[in-house]
């Protein structure tokens, strides 16, 4: 079900603000900052272009007229820009690989122009060849070096690239019902989910509204999630920030995540299934809780033997129903007799459906019914018995002889 926030201009209550204060927030990019940034670039790239133009007026390459150089001048000035704009995405690997191996291109070019200069061609060949070589080499060594960029190992240099470790891990998008829920504190707690944590504002105003509804039970739900904020800011180990960035245009939070994630490369941890669909088909990474969950419970094989405890009746004769620690479901064969108690099983069949993993079992009661104990004194045959009466009387007969009472 689609959720929607609450209104755009509602500030959250006492325990967001609790949640929101405490660490800096780095990640967060206001309307104001990124128009700001815009304008201070287009302003350096405007500069830029005029004093290229300027130049290209007044120099006159080639020999060209003054307009002519200046339209040269401009033209230079933009493939400048647009090249700066692709080298900005680049990752520093790439760039320190091209630097590298664009220098090794060039020495590589003079030292083989200095070959040239032992020879007896004509100055404009030799010019022609010295040239080509040095672009050549130059390109060779920019593209080569650019493409085994990422074989580069920053961390062995001493820490001085260091920060380009933390760069590699995405931040992590919270969700409201995973918040909720709970479990992502204990994940978070055993060091199972690291690096930045991302709480956007839009779902804590919408816990602000959960928290304040008058439905006990939902209010409840969200102020176990402030709760769980608290405890998750709390962990010394990871990074949490809150993200000031809003859509007004979309009035829903899932879609309003969704759009959170394309902007930063972020991933979302969630344990919605709708939102988890939508957001892979968008081609955007999700952590879902349940997934997780379902991984770790333990592997159960047929023929194995487990003691469970029978909670219920099941759907179909004789059958009982039994939970493990983990949710698990254990449907059990001939245990309807044994409800309320602890028995084993035999595991027959094990299978995994997409609400989880369920277990069958047996129930044998020819094992679990006591033997009986063995008798202390039986009776012996006569002839085997010892004489009771005497070396000289007759042993007595164990029915009545006919013709006595």
């Amino acid at each position: 079900m689609a959720r929607t926030s609450g209104a755009p201009g509602q500030i959250p209550g006492a325990a967001v603000n609790e949640v929101s204060r405490g660490k800096p927030v780095v990640i967060s990019r206001s309307n104001h900052d990124r128009v700001g940034t815009f304008w201070d670039m287009l302003v350096v790239r405007l500069i830029f272009a005029v004093v290229c133009t300027a130049a290209g007026y007044h120099f006159r390459p080639f020999s060209l007229p003054h307009v002519h150089g200046a339209i040269a001048g401009f033209l230079f000035a933009v493939a400048i820009i647009l090249f700066e704009i692709r080298l900005r995405k680049a990752s520093l690997r790439r760039l320190i690989g091209a630097a590298t191996g664009s220098i090794l291109g060039i020495l590589g070019a003079f030292l083989i122009s200095l070959i040239f200069t032992h020879t007896t061609m004509p100055e404009a060949t030799r010019s022609f060849f010295s040239l080509s070589i040095f672009l050549v080499m130059a390109y060779i060594g920019l593209v080569l070096g650019a493409n085994k960029g990422d074989m580069l190992n920053l961390q062995a240099l001493g820490g001085l690239f260091g920060s380009e470790r933390s760069t590699r891990h995405s931040p992590k998008l919270l969700d409201t019902s995973v918040i909720i829920d709970g479990r992502v504190a204990d994940i978070a707690e055993t060091l199972f989910l690291d690096g930045t944590v991302v709480i956007p504002q839009f779902v804590l105003r919408e816990l602000q509204l959960v928290a304040d509804s008058s439905d006990p039970l939902k209010r409840q739900r969200g102020r176990r999630g402030l709760e769980v904020l608290q405890r998750i800011q709390k962990i010394t180990e990871l990074d949490v920030q809150i993200a000031e960035d809003d859509f007004p245009q979309i009035p829903e939070v899932d879609l309003k995540l969704i759009e959170l994630a394309k902007r930063y490369g972020a991933k979302i941890v969630t344990n919605d299934f709708n939102l988890n669909k939508v957001a892979t088909l968008q081609g955007i990474e999700v952590m879902n809780v349940n997934e997780l969950a379902n991984a770790l419970k333990p592997v159960v094989l047929p023929g194995e033997a487990m003691r469970v405890f029978i909670l219920r009746e099941g759907k179909e004769y004789n059958q009982g129903v039994a939970y493990l620690d983990d949710g698990t479901m254990v449907v059990v064969d001939g245990a309807r007799r044994m409800i309320n108690k602890t028995i084993d099983i035999t595991v027959t069949s094990v299978h995994q459906t997409t609400a989880g993993k369920m277990i069958f079992g047996r129930y044998d009661e020819r094992g679990e019914q006591p033997r009986p104990a063995p008798a202390v004194a039986q009776h012996e045959p006569a002839a085997n018995r010892p004489a009771e009466n005497g070396p000289g009387e007759r042993p007595r007969p164990l029915y009545p002889e006919p013709g006595r009472s």
